[in-house]
């Protein structure tokens, strides 16, 4: 059974990881560092465990407004990005916008998203949004200029319907650039939400976060990064695991190039 590409080639990252971590260690124990400067990693781990569920709960409110923030970015930049492929003078107009777009800081739209959509769960789901919105359209748009005109041409000739030729020649072709376009909205998605917590709320980590930072309480706000980084690398390899299962081709060349080179 071939292996799902991926599994063992973090394995130096992770040795190296475990090498700061322990040089982290040493160095807080060596300089007794007070905690509020720089807790060590056995602090935050201890941190971490007197606080699992209040984190997870706070983390599972952060969750509710990743979803419901990436599903909106891919349905709408699904939908921009077909209209500005069908319409040339559309992508001209709104192409440029979306790049000049990304100049402007997410903070700087926070008054206005504040008084537009109040302080509940709606301004982190656009928050979210508004983060992964960018990758997935410009992604997206770059996968349908990508598409093979010979092969649009044959389904022409061999008068092919509009489904057929989507699923047998678009599909095939924006699919690579979609997935790349997710992964980099996944990882972006939680640092979204909890930016947008720190917009307003009573629940999430960034709530949590804002609370820890208050108090100097700097051991449990490094045990609430440790959860948004995980949270970030379990969607990215969600991600990846879909890109894998959907693309059975990618899987099949990825497996060729690995027996080449073996």
């Amino acid at each position: 059974m071939r292996k799902w590409p991926g599994l063992n080639r973090n394995l130096p990252a992770l040795l190296f990881s475990a090498a700061l971590i322990a040089l982290w260690e040493l160095t807080c124990r060596k300089l007794t560092l007070p905690e509020y400067l720089l807790p060590a990693p056995s602090q935050i781990i201890l941190a971490l465990k007197k606080n699992y569920h209040l984190l997870m709960k706070h983390a599972s409110a952060t969750l509710h407004a990743v979803f419901a923030g990436l599903l909106l970015a891919v349905a709408v930049a699904m939908l921009l990005a077909v209209a500005m492929d069908r319409s040339p003078l559309l992508k001209k107009v709104l192409y440029p916008l979306l790049v000049v777009s990304q100049a402007i800081p997410i903070f700087a739209l926070a008054p206005v998203i504040l008084i537009w959509l109040g302080v509940d769960l709606k301004p982190k789901i656009a928050v979210v949004a508004l983060v992964c919105f960018f990758p997935l359209a410009v992604n997206i748009v770059e996968g349908l200029e990508q598409v093979n005109p010979e092969a649009l041409e044959l389904m022409q000739v061999m008068q092919a319907g509009p489904w057929f030729t989507f699923k047998a020649v678009r599909l095939p072709s924006v699919l690579p650039h979609f997935f790349s376009g997710l992964k980099i909205s996944a990882t972006y998605s939680v640092m979204g939400a909890v930016i947008g917590e720190w917009l307003g709320g009573s629940t999430g980590l960034g709530v949590y976060m804002t609370r820890m930072m208050h108090s100097y309480k700097s051991s449990y706000l490094f045990a609430a990064v440790i959860i948004v980084v995980l949270l970030s690398l379990i969607l990215f390899k969600i991600s990846e695991l879909l890109a894998w299962l959907t693309m059975p081709w990618s899987r099949e060349e990825h497996y060729q190039n690995n027996t080449r080179s073996e």
